[in-house]
């Protein structure tokens, strides 16, 4: 397998997967490695189209090019996939991490068939019912790990309780931080708000997690403000959440173009202010933070968002190759079967309390 910058890892890339086709793709892992990345790569895909763009980005000489007939299409069911789907590049990216000739794949493709492919593929981690996506949110102490963005409409408590410990050791293979903080996204941060399965959920983290970090319920405004380090919620609220956010990045963007260009001395003002609107751009552009990923599941995989720009492909890769070197899947199988257990004797506590009760009585 060639090298495309030093010896690092290998990532496996889905190079068909996307809205803006394979050149956005290309284009992305060309930035990635002029930003410094020191990966090799193993694009799968259609070899008569990836040939000349890889030919004609020089960062990516010695690349390796794996063909499949057939991709993933935005609108396959899952089930579709996972039944005739194993002649994609979707299926064969993730087919490498599984056969351990990469440590980490990266597709734009359909959300709902990756996740069923890299399930059906690399397995869950043992005690984990559901894999989660997550997202890095810009914040000004850094940035806040929120879980789940979109793999799960519904969750139950179990399965928010498992996203939390999930997002808490993914936290800290990111930072190293050895205590991240967590909340539970609700209504309200009083502990009475809220429907009951996320106040179960609370309870439960509070019992039988006493080492986590776990601040209770925080609110959406929390999240850019960085009040806790991880938060978590169920798919439908967290997508919501995530779009509205880039939704309002992108409309404060646009804004800040037209009152910077609307007149001669907003130019002027503009020219001189450039260095710092460059830098703020960097932070409120939603394509610096692309790269969701799966946790769960027994491999690094890594959405990037199907309508990314090269600049956000190439946050993705950089992402999954960071996690390649920084193994939590251990971490996370420990904490759950630990807090499992720990649940456990809660509950043969509790029991037994009663029925000794009930034989005083």
């Amino acid at each position: 397998m060639n090298a495309t910058n030093g010896q690092g890892t290998v990532l496996a890339i889905d190079a068909m997967g996307g809205d803006a086709g394979p050149k956005a793709v290309i284009d992305g892992a060309a930035y990635a490695v002029r930003k410094g990345l020191k990966s090799r790569f193993v694009f799968f895909g259609d070899q008569e189209q990836l040939e000349p763009l890889i030919a004609s980005a020089q960062e990516l000489a010695g690349a390796e090019i794996r063909h499949t007939d057939n991709v993933v299409a935005m609108t396959d069911k899952p089930m579709h996939v996972l039944r005739r789907g194993r002649d994609t590049s979707m299926w064969s990216a993730i087919g490498a991490v599984a056969a351990g000739e990469a440590q980490a794949v990266v597709s734009g493709g359909n959300t709902g068939a990756l996740m069923a492919v890299a399930r059906k593929q690399l397995g869950m981690i043992k005690g984990i019912d559901r894999p989660a996506i997550t997202a890095l949110w810009p914040t000004p102490r850094g940035r806040t790990v929120v879980l789940d963005v979109g793999a799960n409409v519904e969750a139950n408590e179990d399965q928010l309780v498992q996203f939390a410990i999930m997002g808490e050791a993914f936290f800290r293979s990111l930072t190293k931080v050895e205590k991240p903080s967590v909340g539970l996204l609700n209504v309200g941060a009083e502990d009475l708000k809220g429907h009951e399965l996320i106040r179960t959920a609370a309870r439960v983290l509070r019992e039988a997690d006493p080492e986590m970090d776990f601040k209770g319920f925080v609110e959406g405004n929390d999240i850019s403000k960085g009040t806790v380090d991880v938060v978590v919620t169920d798919g439908f609220t967290g997508n919501v959440a995530l779009k509205s956010a880039e939704g309002a990045a992108r409309l404060l963007g646009q804004w800040m173009k037209e009152t910077l260009t609307g007149t001669l001395n907003a130019k002027l003002g503009a020219l001189m202010m450039a260095p710092g609107l460059r830098k703020l751009k960097d932070r409120i552009d939603p394509s610096s933070n692309n790269g969701g990923v799966f946790l769960g599941v027994n491999g690094v995989v890594v959405k990037s968002h199907g309508g990314s720009d090269a600049r956000g492909v190439a946050s993705a890769i950089k992402v999954a190759s960071s996690l390649a070197r920084r193994p939590f899947q251990n971490a996370i199988a420990e904490t759950v079967k630990a807090v499992m257990d720990r649940r456990e004797q809660l509950s043969e506590a509790v029991e037994e309390d009663q029925t000794i009760k009930a034989a005083v009585v």
